[in-house]
């Protein structure tokens, strides 16, 4: 898995200062969270939807990684005409849906979900949230939703980098007690290390019943560069060459 990890993070940051593109450090966040789904997790008919659509470029280098795209299609994120947009986009190879306005890829991923336990499908819908989007009323409503329609096989996870946009999360607005508020909307709930994998794979495999599963993945935004961890000026910042080389030395070292 390290192989993985370190390709990612490497091509993220690569293709970031290539491009000059931002939301770095919402990328770096997810990385093992995408690596243990799509190496671990994900079987040929479930359905994996990046709610937190400006997390794109993590999931471009993670398809690449599984040979969805090809390196010319991946070098191409932020060319002209190219498919790879900087928020997801579903003329991608392997993509089910774009995304990037906060707040939609969760009510999206309860529709097919209901539509699968409907059918008496067997496929298995998983999502991943921003902390951000837990704001949105949208968010709560789907919830509501889900576990009304006890849809055990939606998987929500939460990517708990504790930054949003403009500042911290908790002072923008509050969401704790998450987990309290979680269960109290009728979900199973799991709190999760989200850059251990071993641990990520064991909740993400534990069978779910008459209720939809919500991990909270404890996450640090900028994960794997030193300068970039908790710094939300990588919200928006793009490295320079200097940062690039310092990076992709850290990101080398680490994950070896």
């Amino acid at each position: 898995m390290n192989k993985n990890i370190r390709n990612i993070r490497s091509n993220i940051l690569n293709l970031s200062f290539k491009a000059k593109s931002s939301h770095i450090g919402s990328c770096l966040s997810i990385v093992e969270i995408l690596v243990a789904l799509y190496f671990n997790v994900l079987k040929k008919n479930d359905r994996f939807i990046l709610s937190k659509g400006h997390a794109a470029l993590a999931l471009y280098c993670t398809l690449y990684e599984k040979k969805f795209i090809s390196l010319k299609n991946l070098n191409s994120f932020g060319s002209n005409k190219t498919t790879l947009m900087n928020h997801v986009s579903h003329k991608v190879k392997g993509v089910e849906f774009s995304t990037g306005s906060l707040g939609h890829g969760l009510p999206i991923s309860v529709g097919k979900a209901l539509k699968f336990k409907t059918n008496k499908e067997r496929n298995r819908v998983f999502v991943v949230i921003s902390d951000g989007e837990i704001n949105e009323g949208t968010t709560w409503e789907s919830l509501m939703f889900a576990s009304h329609h006890k849809l055990e096989n939606l998987t929500i996870i939460i990517d708990y980098n504790k930054i949003q946009s403009m500042d911290f999360v908790d002072k923008v607005i509050s969401i704790e007690p998450l987990k309290s508020k979680l269960l109290s909307f009728g979900c199973n709930v799991h709190e999760v290390n989200g850059h251990n994998i071993k641990s990520l794979k064991k909740i993400l495999k534990k069978k779910n019943k008459n209720k939809p599963k919500v991990i909270i993945a404890h996450t640090t935004k900028g994960k794997g560069i030193s300068f970039m961890e908790n710094n939300n000026l990588w919200h928006y910042k793009n490295p320079n060459k200097n940062e690039l080389d310092v990076g992709l030395k850290e990101i080398n070292n680490r994950y070896a």
